[in-house]
């Protein structure tokens, strides 16, 4: 029986491709990979979710943040049952491949490496303008920290896995302790009229104080509710250096999760009522600014200033361990050009890093332009989300006897709500940014006629995902005879 023509590897491909390609194995438990999906995420506990405030005011972004959260629950249980079956550094891309076919995981994989290459170039714009703030070393906002930010951090995951989610966990560690300690300070000053304090556009639909911008602001603060879980998504790209990952991954997706919830709500809530959501829409440091109510800085206030650089450095050293482990898939698999999948003596994609890498500081560097370039990344991660969540409806439906070490509960009624939610939140960054859309969607297109053109035929059959493929249509072949 021969294998489908587009998981049929090329002739002369070396017995050592594979080896040439291989991962670290068993460096993180749980724990690390819990302290993982809490950093991808935790930078946007500390700035950005706040200008959902002028798309929605406090009562549209909190409907917003809580569907979010919704979707990102309901998602990640999806993925918690995914990982279990396909522990491939693949992620998403792996689950649609499996489910979707060739087309569905080049889609699946494509638009998350837009999220994992755009967001640390836009968080990298960030830890200089926070640099500059603090007035550190007398640096200004410019290229040389830019620079700095992707050779360190880089330099860091080149030198293994193991020390750079050790280095991440540390530093997320100390971001988290932060917004509890601003919590606790911000909390004797909260007072509940300060929330509802924006003025209300009397002509938009369903305007009150709790909503100022009316029904449709629901809607448009959707990309920000976002921020609160954006990047959780990533943990399964560890799958391939985890110990144990069928019973691992899922533990950690639930935990990081749980964790992401816990802090949104103390974040937002003792944000917007110890300042008012009115003063707080528009800051940069929405958390520094809620603790400095005459404008003058205190020491709590610049020791949650430090903390939000920390917490930006842990969401930019973890989404760059994700983005090369997107590529690195996709790249093994043939979807992408090989030499990107190499790995060194200490089992890292170099080129996997420094590729994204110099793209991502290219990016910065060139525009400065980080809610833009955020922005798109989140147009890539709602495309991911809906692809992934109806991957998860598909195998429930086509593969019902597959083994499945953790089942999502709620079944396919639980994917399906990730997946409507999601799609509502595609369309909402049009509401948002219609130019950052408009630049994503253009960026796929080139990424399709790529893989419709070249490599859709190149794909490399001894690739974990092609491999899972294969088994399954020749399982499927069996069982008609």
């Amino acid at each position: 029986m021969s294998l489908p023509s587009a998981s049929r590897e090329p002739a002369g491909e070396p017995d050592d491709y594979l080896e040439r390609r291989k991962l670290r194995r068993g460096s993180a438990g749980w724990l690390l990979l819990t302290g993982l999906g809490v950093a991808y995420v935790v930078s946007g506990d500390y700035s950005g979710w706040n200008f959902g405030l002028a798309e929605g005011g406090f009562g549209g972004l909190a409907i917003a943040m809580v569907l979010m959260g919704v979707m990102y629950t309901c998602m990640v249980f999806a993925l918690a049952e995914l990982s279990s079956v396909l522990p491939t550094a693949g992620g998403g891309y792996g689950f649609a491949r499996r489910a979707l076919g060739p087309w569905g995981g080049f889609l699946t994989g494509t638009a998350i490496l837009i999220e994992y290459v755009l967001a640390p170039a836009a968080i990298s714009i960030f830890i200089g303008d926070y640099v500059e703030s603090l007035g550190l070393f007398g640096l200004e906002s410019g290229w040389p920290v830019y620079l700095a930010c992707f050779i360190v951090f880089i330099g860091i995951h080149l030198w293994g896995v193991g020390e750079a989610l050790r280095f991440s966990f540390v530093v997320t560690g100390v971001a988290v302790a932060a917004l509890v300690v601003f919590a606790l300070a911000a909390l004797p000053e909260f007072d509940a009229s300060s929330l509802d304090d924006i003025p209300v556009d009397s002509s938009a639909l369903g305007a009150s104080s709790w909503l100022p911008m009316g029904l449709l602001g629901i809607w448009a603060a959707f990309p920000f509710g976002m921020w609160f879980f954006l990047g959780v998504e990533g943990v399964p790209l560890a799958a391939e250096e985890t110990r144990e990952p069928a019973r691992t991954l899922p533990r950690a997706i639930r935990w990081s999760m749980g964790i992401l919830v816990v802090l949104a709500l103390m974040t937002f809530f003792t944000a917007a009522g110890a300042r008012g959501s009115n003063a707080i829409q528009d800051a940069g440091n929405p958390l520094v600014e809620a603790l400095q109510p005459d404008g003058e800085a205190t020491v709590l206030s610049r020791i949650v200033n430090y903390a939000g650089l920390a917490g930006l450095i842990a969401s930019f050293f973890s989404l760059i361990y994700a983005g090369s482990r997107q590529l690195f898939a996709l790249s093994r698999a043939g979807y992408l050009p090989r030499f990107l999948s190499l790995t060194s003596s200490r089992r890292a994609p170099y080129l996997g890093l420094v590729v994204p890498g110099a793209i991502g500081f290219a990016l910065a560097a060139s525009t400065g332009n980080g809610a833009r370039m955020l922005n798109i990344a989140v147009f890539g991660a709602t495309i991911s989300y809906a692809l992934m969540s109806l991957s998860h409806i598909v195998l429930r439906r086509r593969e019902p006897e597959l083994p499945r070490p953790y089942r999502t509960p709620g079944g396919v009624l639980t994917s399906s709500v990730a997946l409507v939610l999601a799609c509502a939140a595609l369309v909402a960054t049009f509401l948002v940014d219609v130019t950052a859309a408009f630049i994503a969607l253009a960026v796929y297109v080139v990424a399709l006629a790529y893989f419709g053109l070249y490599s859709r035929k190149h794909l490399v059959a001894k690739a974990p995902e092609e491999e899972f493929a294969a088994l399954a249509a020749a399982e499927a072949e069996l069982a008609r005879d």
